[in-house]
C-alpha cells in the first residue's frame, strides 16, 4: 500500500458542502480554518485495540512530512504491536501478573519499539495473515491464554519456567501477525529494522507527553496511573490552560499532536463528525453501545447539538479532575490532531484524524470542541518544539 499525502485541499473537499465546511450533511455548523496540517490517509484498525499504534504512527508520518518528506512510507502498525506484545509478556511474567496485559498501549510505546527494535514499512510487514482486515479477537484470546497459563504454571512449579516460553509466544505472533522481520529489501535497498529506523531521520528523544491532573505536582514529570501505561512512561503535568494553548501553538507552527482521550461520552459522535459537551445532555439520544475496544463508530447518537451550535459546559480544572477521580473519564482511545478550526460563534474546534476507516462522514475525521478536549483529554504527545519557550522553562525541558 502506497501512501499519498492527504493534502489540505483534499481534506477540505471531503468535508465541505458547497462553500461551507461542516461536520455532517445537513448540519448548521460552519467551520473556518485557523490551521490545518498534512497527514497520511486514514486507516482502519479493524476489530482491534491497537489505536495507540495507528494514531502514533500517523503522528510520526506527519512528522516526516513536516521534516520535508512529502510522500513518506507508510509505517507498520503491526510491527510495533508485535514488539510491544513481546515486551508486555516479559513484564507481565516478571511482575507475577501484577501489571496490565491487554491490546492497549500508549504513545510512548512507539519510541520504545523504535529505540529497541527499529521500525519497518507497512509494505514489508502489514500484520495481515489470511485476511484483508484486522480482527484480533481470536488472536488475543490465544495470546492471553498462553501468558496467563505460563504465569499459573510458573507460580506453582518448584522448578520455575523454562526458556521455551519466549519462542512459544513468538510462534503465536508469527501465526497471527506474520513472521518477524530481521532484514528486508525495500525500494532497492537492504535494511534491518534498526537501519531503516535510522534512515527515516526521526529522533525519538525529541518527543514528549503532556497531561493535566491535580493529583500530580504541577510542572513536573509524572506517570499516568492508567492500565495501558504498562511501560511506565513519563508525562509532564501542566495546567489545563497550558494543555489547550500547547495544542493551539503547535498547530499554528506546523506541528501535529497525538491525542489520548475518553470517547465513551454521549457528546462524542463519530458518525456525526463531532464531539462536544452540551449543557443539556438529555437532548442526546443513544441507541446501541460502543464495542469494548472503541474500534468503530460505536453507538448511534442523535441530537440537535450535533447539527447546530449549543451552549457547552465551561470546563474547569476541578470538573476535569472530578471525572478522572471518579472514573467517568477513562483512557479509551488514541487519535491524531491535525487542524484548528472555529465555528460561526468563534468556538475553537480541533480537527481529529481517527483510525476507524473512512465510511463515516467526514471521511475518517471529526471536529472536537475545546470544552470536550479540556474535559476528556488523558494526554497529548508532540515534538518538543511545538511547546512554547515559556512552558518549556516551567517544566525544565531543553
Amino acid at each position: 500500500m502506497k501512501y499519498l499525502v492527504f493534502s489540505i485541499s483534499l481534506v477540505l473537499s471531503l468535508i465541505t458542502l458547497g462553500q461551507t465546511i461542516t461536520n455532517v450533511e445537513g448540519s448548521n455548523y460552519k467551520f473556518s480554518k485557523v490551521a490545518h496540517l498534512d497527514a497520511t490517509p486514514v486507516q482502519s484498525q479493524g476489530r482491534t485495540g491497537t489505536c495507540w499504534s495507528f494514531s502514533a504512527l500517523s503522528f510520526f508520518e506527519s512528522e516526516l512530512i513536516r521534516k520535508g518528506n512529502k510522500n513518506p512510507d507508510a509505517l507498520s502498525e503491526m510491527f510495533v504491536v508485535r514488539k510491544s506484545y513481546e515486551n508486555k509478556a516479559d513484564k507481565f511474567i516478571r511482575m507475577d501478573g501484577k501489571i496490565n496485559f491487554s491490546e492497549g498501549g500508549a504513545f510512548h510505546d512507539i519510541p520504545w519499539v523504535i529505540r529497541n527494535h527499529g521500525i519497518v514499512p507497512f509494505d514489508v510487514y502489514n500484520g495481515l495473515v489470511n485476511s484483508d482486515s484486522y480482527d484480533h479477537a481470536e488472536f488475543f484470546e490465544v495470546l492471553n491464554g498462553a501468558v496467563q497459563g505460563l504465569l499459573k504454571f510458573g507460580t506453582s512449579s518448584s522448578n520455575g519456567i523454562s526458556s521455551n516460553w519466549k519462542p512459544a509466544i513468538s510462534g503465536i505472533l508469527d501465526a497471527y501477525l506474520g513472521k518477524d522481520i530481521k532484514e528486508f529489501e525495500f525500494k532497492g535497498k537492504k535494511y534491518t529494522p534498526q537501519t531503516y529506523a535510522q534512515s527515516i531521520g526521526l529522533n525519538m528523544d525529541e518527543y514528549v507527553s503532556l497531561t493535566s491532573f491535580t493529583n500530580h505536582s504541577l510542572y513536573s514529570k509524572c506517570q499516568l496511573a492508567i492500565p495501558d501505561n504498562y511501560n511506565w512512561g513519563d508525562s509532564y503535568n501542566v495546567e489545563l490552560n497550558d494543555l489547550m494553548s500547547t495544542v493551539e501553538n503547535a498547530l499554528s507552527n506546523g506541528y501535529t499532536v497525538a491525542w489520548g482521550a475518553d470517547v465513551s461520552e454521549k457528546g462524542f459522535s463519530f458518525k456525526n463528525g463531532i464531539a462536544l459537551v452540551p449543557e443539556d445532555l438529555s437532548t442526546i439520544q443513544v441507541a446501541g453501545k460502543d464495542n469494548k475496544n472503541y474500534s468503530d463508530a460505536g453507538a448511534d447518537k442523535s441530537s440537535n447539538a450535533f447539527l447546530s451550535p449549543v451552549k457547552e459546559v465551561a470546563v474547569s480544572e476541578e470538573l476535569r479532575q472530578k471525572g478522572y477521580d471518579n472514573k467517568t473519564t477513562t483512557d479509551d482511545h488514541g487519535m491524531h490532531i491535525v487542524g484548528l478550526y472555529k465555528d460561526q460563534n468563534g468556538t475553537n474546534y480541533l480537527l481529529v484524524k481517527n483510525s476507524w476507516g473512512t465510511s463515516n462522514y467526514p471521511k475518517g475525521y471529526l471536529y472536537v470542541s475545546e470544552q470536550y478536549f479540556r474535559l476528556k483529554t488523558i494526554n497529548i504527545y508532540l515534538h518538543k518544539d511545538g511547546i512554547t519557550s515559556d512552558l518549556k522553562k516551567k517544566i525544565n525541558l531543553k
